[in-house]
């Protein structure tokens, strides 16, 4: 597994193309690069996709990448913040037409509050705009699945109405330690009503991913219209 594509210089020349929507730039660490030099993977993402993106991602909480989620670990976590906020602060000094890029870091729906709680002191420490609260599980809990067909499916993350109520629960919780930071919610969503607990939670703004291939386009217009 891993963030299998055609790598970010690809993606830089169909983002060249114009552009009529806001595009976030959810970046991550090759498979095969050691965790003690992800730094430099984020960074090299983070500076080619700049120009061409309205926001960023951290993304340190997939299951799809070995070892990825270690990242998470405060002192993981502050390399790759100071590593991006320095690149960012040299744009500031020297590009014509500085625009700055909203930072937001995913987490996973599997830390403990502990855990979670380090990560917003970083937040605030290099002043990200925010966190994506969650990623998908490792957890196999309350499916309906038999264990034994569950475990000869193998690992990954797990996504949809499964890590929902964590996922709330998280946004919640971040929601109640921090009143400032944006804070966009996934896990879970594929009604209006989904959405609506989702922000009712705490979350400023809602994403969806596994429900929108299930449900379709249509159940943007519904989630949209439950908001409003």
């Amino acid at each position: 597994m891993g963030f299998n594509n055609e790598g970010v210089f690809e993606a830089v020349e169909r983002l060249k193309k114009e552009q009529r929507v806001l595009i976030g730039g959810n970046i991550g660490k090759n498979k095969i690069t050691p965790n003690k030099e992800a730094a430099k993977d984020y960074l090299i993402c983070f500076d080619a996709l700049f120009q061409y993106v309205d926001y960023f991602v951290v993304n340190v909480s997939s299951p799809n990448t070995p070892n990825l989620r270690e990242l998470q670990d405060k002192d993981a976590l502050r390399v790759i913040f100071k590593t991006l906020k320095d690149s960012r602060d040299k744009m500031r000094e020297t590009a014509n037409g500085f625009k700055e890029k909203p930072l937001f870091v995913k987490i996973s729906p599997d830390n403990s509050f502990e855990q979670i709680d380090d990560i917003l002191s970083l937040v605030e420490e290099f002043d990200l705009t925010g966190i994506v609260a969650t990623n998908t599980t490792i957890s196999r809990e309350g499916l309906k699945t038999g264990s034994t067909e569950v475990e000869a499916i193998g690992a990954g993350g797990l996504s949809g109405k499964p890590v929902q109520d964590r996922s709330d629960e998280v946004v919640r919780y971040i929601r109640n330690k921090n009143q400032d930071i944006v804070l966009i919610g996934v896990g879970g969503i594929k009604t209006g009503q989904d959405a609506r607990q989702k922000m009712e939670a705490g979350a400023d703004l809602v994403q969806v991913y596994s429900c929108f291939i299930y449900a379709g386009p249509k159940m943007v217009s519904e989630i949209t219209k439950a908001i409003a």
